[in-house]
């Protein structure tokens, strides 16, 4: 299966790649858009897929541990996994196995499109502001343990039931767990002071869609008929920081993205998240990192 590019000219005939590694359909049993089974070193999506270095996906992973400790590089940020955590890794986001090997447990990958849109919005498969670590208590990790256990049978029980209705099953059973799933990253969230609030989720929504061309705190109160300071309360209520810190926060992490994944020239990073001159979006990039697009992209690489 080729990797889906994005190809942009650069002005004298050359392209720039973005490599995304797709759900490997060829992979799955019966070749439906979902995979559940042991995670260990013979596990992956792509023949390709560096798993040691930081790569983008464009499907859901969630990996239930057996074992630990486990450190994981999610968007740039650590995370460290033992026994009965979950990790869910939402498309785009780019990651890093620090030694696959060392994985125990079972992991679900799902693909986009698998499951009907009402159940996308009702199970947040799309909420990246949600932790990606999640801790379950006893009962929970027992819940989740079962629902993942019944997935995994009906996913490999390939005999008793026509492909239709044989996916029609595993629909099911997959927004089962995704319930359960969502509700403990929404409770994590919660529990840790995480935003609920409609005005600040409207905002992060906004930001989401125009952060590659809006930074203004100003702008972002006007289009969603919002006074700036109702805006700075409800932001700071929800994530402890200012407008302009979250819409920073966003313009670094895609630039992170960027820089990591992709050889753009660092004035083409600049350009795709609103930064035209490269001086200055690598003088806004140095004063949110410590360090420059460069010494970033060295590091990553």
């Amino acid at each position: 299966m080729a990797d889906r590019t994005i190809q942009g000219g650069d002005g004298d005939g050359g392209v720039d790649v973005i490599r995304t590694f797709p759900f490997p359909v060829e992979l799955s049993v019966r070749g439906v858009g979902m995979q559940v089974g042991p995670m260990g070193a013979g596990r992956t999506w792509h023949a390709d897929a560096p798993l040691h270095r930081v790569h983008r996906i464009d499907f859901h992973v969630v990996m239930l541990f057996d074992d630990g400790p486990v450190r994981h590089m999610i968007d740039f940020a650590e995370y460290e996994a033992t026994a009965g955590d979950v990790l869910w890794i939402r498309p785009g986001q780019v990651h890093r196995f620090p030694n696959a090997s060392e994985y125990r447990g079972t992991v679900l990958t799902m693909q986009p499109g698998f499951l009907p849109r009402a159940t996308v919005e009702a199970t947040g498969l799309y909420r990246y502001d949600l932790p990606p670590l999640l801790r379950p208590d006893d009962a929970q990790l027992a819940a989740l343990r079962s629902a993942l256990t019944q997935l995994r049978y009906e996913y490999e029980d390939t005999t008793t039931l026509p492909l239709s209705l044989h996916t029609a099953v595993l629909r099911h059973c997959l927004t089962a767990f995704l319930l359960r799933l969502a509700h403990l990253a929404a409770s994590s969230a919660q529990g840790a002071g995480g935003p609920s609030d409609t005005t600040f989720t409207l905002f992060r929504d906004a930001v989401e869609k125009g952060f590659a061309t809006n930074h203004s705190v100003s702008a972002y109160a006007d289009s969603l008929g919002y006074s700036r300071r109702t805006l700075v309360r409800a932001v700071r209520a929800a994530t402890g920081e200012t407008p302009k810190g979250f819409i920073d926060k966003r313009v670094v992490l895609e630039a992170k993205r960027l820089l990591a994944h992709t050889d753009l020239p660092i004035g083409r990073v600049g350009a795709a998240v609103g930064f035209p001159d490269a001086a200055n979006f690598s003088k806004f990039f140095q004063q949110h990192t410590d360090m420059t697009p460069a010494a970033f992209r060295a590091e990553m690489h």
